[in-house]
């Protein structure tokens, strides 16, 4: 369906439950309560609408106590991308929707896409819960999830904003990876599978062992037992998982150091040289940029 107006016989012929027709689009507004944060690059959609229009109508609903007679319940970003393309109108379903059912739709309109974020899906799931008082067991029938999909969801939703950032820098947006950062105890122990996860470009088993590591060494311990191969096993070193060295100076200390060992080999040396290497660093500023960078994210997640 174009962005003239043919698709509103083929609408009238199909019976398609709505009203079809062409809206101008200062004469629409997007909703607030819509669960997509970001709309994102929009310069190969508006390409491709300026040469062959609107191919899926946009869904609305009229409003009588604003402005615009008409709000947007799905199609955010073929709306942005219109306006950018230069159109003045374009084909929408004019839908009767109560506040509820409009982000029910809005969330089923975008989950179907499969473009929104984890974090996304999740603040759109709770909207649910805490406006309308959906069960998990709704949320998932709403929208075609299992319950268990959506508990998972909404865990995410304890990792704090400044945790979050961290993940969108390190370009961590598997659901699986993030929610073994939301089941750290702390926010500490949040930032380090997240750096690890980036550093070391693990796994979902890996980062799952070192979130287990994380979980089971308290604070202030320099290694955990049990990761330690037993010597007296012939092949130890096949079995060999990463050792986590922490340390921290005194419990008010305000620098906690994580060393991880890779491999059973390493030696004394070795571990000196790495530390006197990041030393040098530290000494020589190269580190200044991103201890700043941490110390803002730090407050922001506070």
């Amino acid at each position: 369906m174009r962005h003239d107006r043919h698709f509103v016989d083929e609408l009238t012929n199909h019976a398609i439950t709505g009203v079809g027709q062409m809206i101008a689009v200062d004469q629409i507004e997007t909703n607030r309560e819509q669960p997509r944060s970001a709309i994102g690059d929009l310069t190969d959609l508006a390409a491709s609408i300026r040469r062959h229009g609107v191919l899926e109508p946009l869904l609305v609903r009229r409003q009588a106590d604003s402005q615009a007679k008409f709000q947007l319940i799905a199609g955010e970003r073929r709306f942005h991308a219109a306006i950018e393309a230069g159109l003045i109108e374009v084909p929408c379903i004019e839908m009767t929707a109560t506040d509820q059912e409009a982000l029910e739709l809005a969330l089923i309109e975008n989950l179907q896409r499969k473009d929104l974020t984890p974090f996304e899906e999740a603040e759109g799931f709770r909207s649910l819960v805490e406006k309308y008082a959906y069960s998990h067991e709704n949320v998932a029938t709403a929208v075609g999830k299992s319950r268990s999909s959506v508990t998972e969801s909404l865990k995410l939703l304890e990792i704090p904003p400044g945790i979050r950032d961290l993940c969108r820098h390190a370009d961590i947006t598997a659901k699986s990876l993030l929610l073994l950062v939301a089941r750290a105890r702390s926010i500490e122990d949040m930032e380090l599978l997240v750096q690890e996860i980036a550093e070391k470009s693990l796994d979902r088993e890996a980062a799952r062992f070192l979130s287990q590591q994380v979980r089971d060494d308290p604070p202030g311990s320099v290694g955990s037992p049990r990761s330690q191969p037993s010597s007296d096993s012939p092949d130890s070193g096949q079995r060999f998982k990463p050792l986590r060295l922490r340390f921290r100076e005194s419990s008010d200390a305000p620098v906690h150091l994580s060393l991880s060992i890779r491999r059973p080999d390493v030696s004394r040396d070795e571990v000196i040289r790495t530390l006197e290497a990041l030393i040098a660093q530290l000494r020589s500023g190269d580190l200044d940029g991103e201890l700043a960078k941490r110390s803002a994210s730090a407050r922001a997640s506070e």
